[in-house]
């Protein structure tokens, strides 16, 4: 049986720890290219790009040789939003993208996302025929010297993905008279962000956009949204807005300084969508999206439907219903109608397109009030505990106690050793009280 080295989100870790070396680097590259050449396909072409940890410097190259000695053809972008990978591998037709990237998470994790010739991440029976290639005799796969694989350095990467977003909208779309606040987190497009939005005539005042390999998203960008708060508020901006490590989250600040989430974003969107004929079947939330939310849908008459946690299981539903829109609160947000991932800058683009007439960002996203909603990330060891007695227990009596007055869930994160709280309930002591019955079972 191989070993299981992808999670939900691709392959993530401390970086020179487990998985995250060099030396598994090579070997990721060379099973993933060992996999594709059995594909029997003319050419064997991946591409590879990534934010801005010092770490992704070192594990690239290792990366790069596994994939050139399986006798694949590698091009190199360097920074660039995820979702601008997933879209050039589509558009020059590679085989492969490689995303080397921890998105929201500190300066020593790191990671990959990989994806295919559609511009999807790689599904599960995938990633196992890799996990099954990189548990064999490796060194097998080593191709023969007079076929190994071409390297090139690309430098248009930022331009190439800044033409495909604008050719989503009409050639008269501009941001003339916008102000615009925007917080890059010191990540994969602290160029391409304020570079789009200044090229669309937009004024722009940005923060986060001084990587140094070590302060991306280092309180600052989606997960620390006072940062584009006050930004925001400071420059009299019309819209704030806040970005990942990698761009494939946003949060937004309206311009009375009002933090905008995803499940906000997502709503405003489907209700434009739908009077607008664009969107298709319904939309896909998670577990963890507001209740407030599925009250907004079902007044509305937009179908919604939860899926678990994870872009790729939004995904996987959005695919299995044939829907057009989905995401999470987090502000990771799948548009259909345009790309096959998260993109920050693209929904960015879309929430700016819907302002185009004067409107306000307050006035746009004056939808929906959230059910009062607290999440607690607990720090484990060992994420196996939620299956204690102990803690089974406490998540029963918790359960129990806001069954018919909201909603409770407990679950291990898919990226970092943490186990996440969530409670919904008008009644804010019962919330606080079902939150720490569960907390003391894990602590």
């Amino acid at each position: 049986m191989s070993k299981k080295y992808f999670g939900t989100d691709g392959i993530r870790g401390k970086v020179n720890q487990e998985n995250i070396n060099g030396e598994m680097f090579f070997k990721f590259g060379l099973a993933a290219g060992t996999y594709f050449k059995n594909q029997k396909k003319s050419k064997q072409i991946a591409i590879i790009a990534k934010d801005t940890r010092l770490s992704g410097y070192t594990l690239e190259p290792a990366l790069v040789s596994g994939l050139a000695s399986a006798g694949v053809h590698v091009f190199t972008f360097g920074p660039l939003p995820t979702n601008g990978l997933a879209m050039l591998t589509k558009k020059m037709k590679a085989n492969m993208g490689i995303m080397i990237t921890a998105s929201h998470n500190p300066y020593f994790d790191n990671g990959l996302k990989l994806f295919g010739p559609d511009g999807l991440k790689l599904s599960d029976k995938i990633e196992k025929k890799i996990e099954k290639i990189i548990d064999s005799k490796i060194t097998d796969k080593l191709s023969n010297p007079k076929i190994l694989g071409r390297v090139k350095r690309l430098e248009d990467g930022s331009e190439k993905y800044i033409e495909i977003l604008k050719k989503n909208f009409p050639n008269q779309f501009n941001l003339r008279g916008l102000k615009i606040a925007i917080d890059c987190a010191n990540g994969a497009a602290y160029k391409v962000g304020p570079k789009l939005l200044r090229s669309l005539g937009a004024e722009v005042y940005e923060i986060g956009t001084c990587p140094n390999g070590f302060n991306i998203n280092e309180k600052c960008g989606s997960t620390f949204p006072y940062k584009i708060k006050n930004l925001t508020k400071k420059n009299r901006a019309h819209i704030g807005i806040s970005l990942d490590g990698d761009a494939d989250r946003i949060i937004v600040c309206d311009e009375k300084g009002n933090i905008i989430d995803g499940d906000k974003i997502i709503a405003m969107l489907a209700q434009r969508w739908k009077k607008k004929k664009i969107l298709k079947g319904g939309v896909v939330g998670t577990l963890m999206s507001n209740y407030g939310l599925e009250k907004f849908f079902k007044k509305n008459k937009i179908k919604f439907l939860r899926s678990k946690v994870g872009d790729r299981y939004v995904k996987d539903l959005m695919q299995k219903n044939k829907f057009n829109l989905g995401g999470e609160q987090s502000g990771h947000i799948i548009l259909g109608k345009f790309a096959t991932t998260g993109d920050g800058m693209l929904v960015a683009l879309e929430i700016l397109f819907s302002m185009r007439k004067g409107k306000k960002a307050s006035e746009l996203f004056k939808n929906f009030t959230p059910t009062p909603q607290i999440l607690e990330n607990v720090e484990v060891k060992d994420k196996s505990i939620i299956k204690s007695i102990k803690c089974k227990k406490a998540i029963k009596i918790a359960n129990n106690l806001v069954r018919g007055k909201g909603r409770m869930l407990v679950r291990k994160s898919g990226t970092e050793p943490k186990i996440r709280i969530m409670c919904e309930s008008e009644n804010k002591i019962l919330l606080k009280k079902c939150i720490n019955i569960v907390k003391k079972s894990i602590n």
